[in-house]
């Protein structure tokens, strides 16, 4: 199929800058490296209030979103914010399948009505706020808020979200259909997947029960729900599957989803698509939004989650992966290397995670990159494609300038192993 290609539009946030995660960004954590390259956001579309789910979400004068990954805060989400750039228009097995099986007692009894699915899965779906310390800028160091939704999929408090809506969080919380609240702990999550999974301390919960996205077609009714605006958990909107099997690239980062025109908005991320016997066939992760487009929303099908979701579960992260651990910002204007106190403009680390290969090799804050492996990156963007193209025990060279002084640094890449 056609490959559909999302890109970035650089006018978005803050500070000039539009990310697929930043527009459907109540969800997750600042964008920070945790797999592969991810980018950072100054400002989250949706804020999320200290003990409330109160939150705001700031449009730009004359911007146009594009495919959002549903999420709000600080690189946060449940979502992400896809855009699309128009060049014509300047625009563990066993883990996971104990507690959810098919029996009488675990498959939702539904009769077809979008009513009679919402009673019956409803409990399974929960609302998932975030906060992250971070350091950067004038306001030296502050709170970001995210929030989002998860899915539970074990009795025993297993939730599967987006990783957009979690990453870079270093507190995560969970409320339950009846206002419950627990401060959940991350087992795993995966980059490329979009994909991650929570616990929280509880049990006797109603977990979703698995179903097969692969019996879906174009026209079958589905219901979707999520916590649009990090604010209205539990809510339900409906539509039908508009395709099957829609090929993506989000930020170099290649996805095959399922196409829905049932409504979804930033906070919706990581929430539950449900087919009409009530059985979960999708993590609701991205749409498409523009001001001439309305009802392209997209999911990751469950049979494609499930291989992710039990490594995770299992392991704590993907096999065969690696992670060069470091977070990373376009400084695209001088009003921008004002604010981060740089002398030049370009791509440059904001964060380098602990124990990571990027640690290990030398890399820094404040390195602006120049080149990885010879490609010239003028784009934050540009980095994680390249990355996913090593596997462990590569070799990747990044070229960087430091203080003023170019330095070449050789990273060894390693399997990414539990390096969230």
């Amino acid at each position: 199929m056609e490959d559909e290609n999302y890109e970035v539009n650089e006018s978005k946030n803050t500070n000039n800058e539009t990310d697929l995660r930043a527009l459907f960004n109540t969800d997750s954590a600042d964008e920070q490296a945790s797999g592969h390259y991810e980018k950072e956001y100054d400002e989250p579309v949706y804020v999320a209030k200290p003990k409330k789910s109160h939150g705001k979400f700031w449009k730009r004068a004359g911007a146009i979103l594009g495919v959002l990954v549903l999420g709000f805060g600080s690189g946060f989400g449940g979502a992400y914010t896809y855009q699309k750039v128009f060049p014509s228009q300047n625009a563990g097995n066993g883990v996971i399948y104990q507690n959810v099986s098919t029996n009488s007692v675990q498959t939702p009894v539904v009769t077809g009505s979008v009513e009679s699915v919402v009673n019956a899965v409803e409990e399974s779906v929960v609302q998932i706020s975030t906060e992250q310390t971070v350091t950067g800028g004038f306001f030296g160091t502050y709170v970001k808020s995210g929030a989002g939704s998860g899915v539970i999929i074990t009795a025993d408090g297993y939730i599967v979200t987006n990783h957009h809506v979690i990453s870079g969080a270093t507190k995560i919380t969970v409320t339950l259909k009846n206002n419950e609240q627990y401060d959940a702990t991350l087992i795993g999550a995966d980059a490329d997947s979009d994909l991650a999974v929570l616990k929280i301390n509880v049990t006797g919960l109603k977990p979703a029960v698995l179903g097969d996205s692969e019996t879906l077609s174009a026209g079958q009714s589905i219901v979707v729900i999520g916590n649009p605006l990090g604010t209205l958990g539990g809510s339900v909107t409906s539509g039908v599957v508009s395709a099957m099997n829609r090929n993506i690239t989000i930020e170099g980062t290649k996805m095959t989803l399922i196409q829905i025109d049932a409504a979804v908005n930033p906070g919706n991320s990581g929430g539950a698509l449900f087919n009409m016997n009530g059985d979960l066939v999708g993590i609701v992760n991205a749409k498409y939004a523009s001001e001439d487009v309305e009802g392209i929303g997209f999911a990751i099908p469950i049979n494609q989650a499930k291989t992710v979701i039990e490594q995770l579960i299992n392991q704590g992260y993907v096999s065969g992966k690696v992670l060069l651990g470091i977070g990373a910002r376009d400084i695209l204007s001088d009003q921008m290397a004002f604010f981060y106190n740089v002398k030049e403009l370009g791509v440059y680390i904001t964060e380098v995670r602990n124990g990571s290969d990027a640690e290990n090799a030398g890399l820094k804050v404040g390195d602006r990159i120049i080149s990885v492996d010879g490609q010239a990156i003028e784009s934050a963007t540009e980095i994680s494609p390249i990355v996913q193209s090593h596997v462990p025990g590569d070799q990747m060279t990044v070229v960087i300038s430091r203080n003023g002084e170019e330095i070449t640094v050789e990273v060894t890449l390693t399997e990414q192993g539990n390096k969230i």
